[in-house]
């Protein structure tokens, strides 16, 4: 439908879903996906044949995160280093779809994958997939917008917990903490997700969007104030050794010696 290469478009009626589509690396972001996300979010903001947004993932999981062979290639200058700018468009593009924008999540829920669901307007999950921001535990600030969202959904004591240990919590525990929308059984999920949308289609689109858009005014004031300074701080930490010990131990298969540089 859109020429994408790691997002593929769906419609069923007026609900349109975008699937991120690298399911051989559990759509872990590559440079490509990266590139395409934004674009993809603002094809879904402009399309006049859709009036909800299902986000998810191809296959197992919804994303893995980063790619490690992206950051391997990176690191090797063999290619670009991740964009701030694309990091950066990549979180205002959603913010602005103007319908409501439901997350759909299966298996892992990693990284910047977890922050794209987490700023959906909300997330049904399997009660099998799991949700974590790692960027600490492979030398990186959780700076694409973990760092907003998580506190935002969580409150401040919480949202540390998991962004500075890195650690993964389970869809029905997001569900109780109120990081997520509901838990439900992985064979329901599709069920569930249809459902939703369809309450909301059949809502008053006009009061849907602007209703949205009020609840939202808070979340981007907050997003406006940190995501640059987050992000810049990730792009710094992107050339730290602590980060290369991360990336050649994931590819040697061992625990990562952190040196804090």
């Amino acid at each position: 439908m859109t020429g994408f290469h790691r997002i593929v478009t769906r419609r069923h009626g007026r609900a349109l879903t975008l699937s991120l589509n690298n399911p051989d690396k559990m759509n872990a972001v590559d440079a490509v996906l990266h590139e395409e996300l934004a674009p993809a979010f603002r094809f879904a903001a402009q399309d006049q044949a859709s009036d909800v947004i299902i986000l998810t993932g191809e296959g197992a999981h919804f994303s893995a995160g980063g790619d490690f062979a992206w950051f391997e290639a990176a690191l090797a200058g063999k290619a670009a280093m991740p964009s701030a700018e694309e990091g950066k468009q990549i979180i205002f593009s959603l913010l602005d779809i103007p319908k409501p924008v439901i997350a759909k999540v299966r298996g892992n829920c990693v990284g910047l994958g977890c922050t794209i669901a987490l700023f959906c307007d909300m997330v049904l999950a399997a009660d099998t997939a799991r949700f974590s921001d790692p960027h600490v535990r492979v030398g990186l600030v959780a700076g694409d917008g973990g760092a907003v969202i998580w506190p935002h959904l969580v409150g401040h004591a919480r949202a540390k917990e998991f962004l500075l240990t890195g650690d993964a919590i389970a869809a029905t525990d997001a569900a109780r903490m109120g990081l997520i929308n509901h838990a439900v059984p992985e064979a329901e999920l599709d069920a569930r997700s249809d459902a939703l949308a369809a309450k909301l289609l059949a809502g008053a689109q006009l009061a849907i969007r602007a209703t949205k858009i009020s609840v939202n005014l808070e979340l981007k004031r907050q997003t406006l104030a940190a995501l640059d300074a987050s992000i810049a701080y990730e792009m710094t930490t992107f050339a730290s050794h602590d980060h290369r010990e991360a990336v050649q131990a994931f590819l040697e298969k061992r625990k990562p010696k952190f040196t804090g540089r």
